[in-house]
């Protein structure tokens, strides 16, 4: 009778809760400049939290996280002057009738050169709102549309020693990371920040500073261990799992041999 209770209760658990998640495996970016006791790019491979970058791509998200990014660019500083902003005399140009013309009141009217314009531009502000969660949901899904397209690495440091830009351009044409959009979880290295000013088609950004519309228009990105924590702390969503199956998960990031 123990014996049936107990493998009732297992059975409830596992039925019961949420199927568990697989973790991400990814194979490590070679750093620029490999120091003494980093992961091996070979033989290491980061765990990827699968809450956050295993989502499933949800082009409507995107679309409204991008749309809410550009709205923020807008300026919004366009202006026209209207009938009663425009300079002149009040006077009535002609009489009211017998000129065989329509009548007129003044000539700052939108009809006459030189007048005010009717409905003209005003100075707004174009930025729309948007809800923190799907703001949260659109990194999500950026960074899962980057892994599924196998455009998403990491790296386990972006330290870079002096800032010449001519061997860091060197080096990123070995590596073959042209076209890259570089993220980095701390402060951006000085070294790396000033040698990559000048390098083309590349960028070095912070991770406060990263958005959905980055990602998406950069076609790789790179990030490096430090961002993923971040970006795992930030945007993992809980999962129910049973005790039975608690084991099975990896932790959020690990390297594993």
């Amino acid at each position: 009778m123990l014996r049936r209770q107990l493998v009732r209760h297992a059975s409830t658990n596992v039925v019961g809760q949420s199927p568990v998640p697989t973790p991400l495996c990814l194979s490590l970016t070679t750093p620029f400049k490999c120091r003494k006791g980093d992961p091996d790019a070979v033989k290491d491979v980061v765990v990827l939290d699968p809450t956050v970058f295993g989502h499933p791509i949800r082009r409507d998200i995107l679309h409204l996280c991008v749309t809410h990014y550009r709205d923020s660019l807008r300026q919004g500083s366009a202006n026209t002057k209207t009938r009663s902003e425009r300079s002149g005399t009040g006077r009535k140009p002609f009489n009211q009738k017998g000129g065989g013309v329509a009548r007129a009141g003044d000539l700052r009217s939108p009809l006459h050169h030189g007048g005010g314009v009717a409905f003209g531009p005003k100075p707004r502000d174009f930025s729309t709102e948007l809800p923190r969660k799907v703001l949260q949901m659109g990194m999500r899904v950026a960074l899962s549309l980057k892994v599924k397209e196998s455009l998403l690495g990491v790296m386990s440091s972006m330290d870079w020693p002096n800032g010449k830009t001519k061997h860091l351009a060197q080096k990123i044409d070995a590596l073959g990371l042209r076209r890259t959009l570089f993220v980095t979880g701390e402060q951006a290295p000085v070294g790396l920040d000033r040698a990559i000013r000048n390098i083309p088609l590349t960028q070095l950004t912070t991770l406060d500073q990263l958005t959905v519309y980055d990602i998406l228009k950069w076609p790789r990105v790179i990030l490096d261990l430090k961002a993923v924590d971040l970006i795992e702390q930030t945007l993992r969503k809980q999962v129910p799992i049973s005790q039975s199956h608690s084991s099975d998960l990896s932790p959020s990031l690990e390297l594993t041999s």
